[in-house]
This record gives C-alpha cells, sequence and structure tokens, in this order.
C-alpha cells in the first residue's frame, strides 16, 4: 500500500510513519524542513525500516502539489493518505490575536484540505483509497485555555464526517482518529502559546495558569502513546470496511460514550471543571455557584 503521511517530523506522525513502513507499507513520510527530513531518515534506519522522507509545506499549495505528484511518479499512485499535520494554541480566546487564529486555521483546517485536494482525484479515478484524518478528543469535547485549537479540531470532525459521504460512491473511505492526550513535543518544544497568554494585564492570566497546571497533571497520568495512535491508522488504512471514526484512549472514549449517551454531559465535564479553577483562582466564590450532582 502506498501511503503519504504527512507531519512526520515528530510526535504521532513519526510514530505512524515508522509503523506503518514496518508493516510492510511504501511510505512517504512528510517534513517540512531538510534537517527534518535527515533526522526522519536517522530515526527510520535506527528503527530498521525504509521510507521516504519528502518536504511539504501543507499551507502552500505548489508544495503539496509537487510532494503528491512526485510520490505518484515514483510508485504510481497513492493508497491512503494520512492528515497529521497540524500546530496547537494555548490561550484564552481575548489573549489570542486574530492573525495566530489565522494561522491556526490555515494549517489545521485549509491545509487538511489542500492536502486531501492534491490526492483526491487520483483516488477517485482509481475508485479505492484511504483518508485518515488526525484530529483530537478537542474535536469532541471543548477545553479551557485551547478555544481557538479546538474550533480547528471541531472544524475538522464536520469536514471529515461531510468529506466521507461525498466520496463514498467513487471507492474512497474517509477515517476520523481521535486520540486522547498525549505526551509529545506538542507539550514541550512544540508547545504554542498565544502572544498575550502570560500578559499580566489579562484577566484570565491566573486562569489559564491553573489550567495549564491541571492540563499538565493529565497529560503526565496519561497512558496513550503514539503508537497507539499509529496502530489505529493501520487498522483505518487496511479494514475491509474501515469506521468513519476511531477514538484511541481510554480518556478520549469515554468523552464520547458520555456525550452521546450522557444528558449531563455539559454540566458535569465542562461547566464544573471552569467551576473549580475560576473558584481556585479566586474570581468566584464556593457560595457564588454549586457544582451540579445530578450528572
Amino acid at each position: 500500500m502506498r501511503v503519504l503521511v504527512t507531519g512526520c517530523s515528530t510526535g504521532l506522525g513519526l510514530a505512524t510513519a515508522i509503523h506503518l513502513a514496518g508493516r510492510g507499507m511504501q511510505v512517504y513520510a512528510s517534513v517540512r524542513q531538510e534537517q527534518e527530513a535527515e533526522r526522519l531518515a536517522a530515526e527510520a534506519q535506527a528503527r530498521g525500516v525504509t521510507l521516504r522522507a519528502v518536504r511539504l509545506d501543507i499551507t502552500d499549495p505548489s508544495s503539496v502539489e509537487a510532494a503528491v505528484q512526485t510520490m505518484i511518479a515514483e510508485v504510481g499512485g497513492i493508497d491512503g493518505l494520512v492528515n497529521n499535520a497540524g500546530v496547537g494554541l494555548r490561550g484564552f480566546f481575548e489573549d489570542c490575536v486574530e492573525g495566530e487564529i489565522r494561522e491556526l486555521f490555515e494549517v489545521n483546517v485549509l491545509g487538511t484540505m489542500k492536502v486531501i485536494r492534491a490526492v483526491l482525484p487520483t483516488m477517485r479515478q482509481a475508485r479505492h483509497g484511504r483518508i485518515v484524518i488526525v484530529t483530537s478528543v478537542a474535536g469532541r469535547a471543548g477545553a479551557i485555555g485551547v478555544s481557538a485549537y479546538c474550533a480547528t479540531k471541531f472544524a475538522q470532525e464536520g469536514f471529515g464526517e461531510s468529506l466521507a459521504q461525498e466520496v463514498w460512491p467513487f471507492g474512497v473511505r474517509v477515517s476520523l482518529i481521535a486520540p486522547d492526550i498525549i505526551q509529545t513535543e506538542r507539550w514541550t518544544t512544540n508547545r504554542r502559546y498565544a502572544q498575550r497568554a502570560f500578559d499580566p494585564d489579562s484577566p484570565y492570566l491566573r486562569l489559564f495558569q491553573l489550567s495549564e497546571r491541571h492540563a499538565d497533571t493529565i497529560v503526565h497520568y496519561s497512558r496513550t502513546t503514539p503508537n497507539a495512535v499509529a496502530a489505529t491508522v493501520y487498522d483505518a488504512l487496511t479494514a475491509k470496511e474501515p469506521k468513519i471514526r476511531y477514538m484511541v484512549g481510554r480518556r478520549a472514549r469515554l468523552i464520547f460514550f458520555l456525550r452521546r449517551y450522557l444528558p449531563g454531559f455539559e454540566k458535569g465535564m465542562i461547566l464544573n471543571p471552569i467551576r473549580r479553577v475560576a473558584r481556585e483562582a479566586g474570581i468566584i466564590q464556593t457560595s457564588d455557584v454549586s457544582e451540579t450532582s445530578d450528572v
């Protein structure tokens, strides 16, 4: 199977590219910079797998087209596409400036669409193909301090569900993979903050600091791994009848289940956490509002 995987320099993309190559697939793993391609090649060699590193910037249509055409020319087509490339942004909405929100959507939403637009004609003409979009648990439930990021992930979810219906008659299958919070470089070297996230004059500063502390605690105790996501991607690419949605990790599956079946989900999983953070920050008092007990 000939597969293009985007965003392979670190984290989930790297793990996925290595895993798929190890399962015998012809993997074209995209990175943005030449030095990233060199590191990727070295990592693949160390793991004993063979893959092809290709430079691709998902925000640049010419870069996307060049990478896709290179793959088609070298191996004759594309059977699978794994849309993994993306960026994060941490900060309350009022502390995010319009430019960085635009960039977030340009990468996570429009970038994903650009790559899919480039490969769809080949898949449609061949009347077969698999498209995987790596979203997030943040595309199923909003979270404090990442409103703009969650917006892009909800957008990916809606786009993917609609696309799955549009391309199904042509033999192309679309799957959404929503991982739990995972310890990757997204939480360390690739952690991106809004420009004003730590502005001492921001009315949200204390709330944001506390929400980041709570998020780090969740990350610390997360048992979901990049390899679990990679294995799920493989399943979506190879299943006879792939599912439209895959949840990876206990927390992600729980949120999906509760949102679907628990009437009090919004109170229990969304409103109560922010009440606790707001009280800890001293913004509201315990007597101001009580937590729900009927969830």
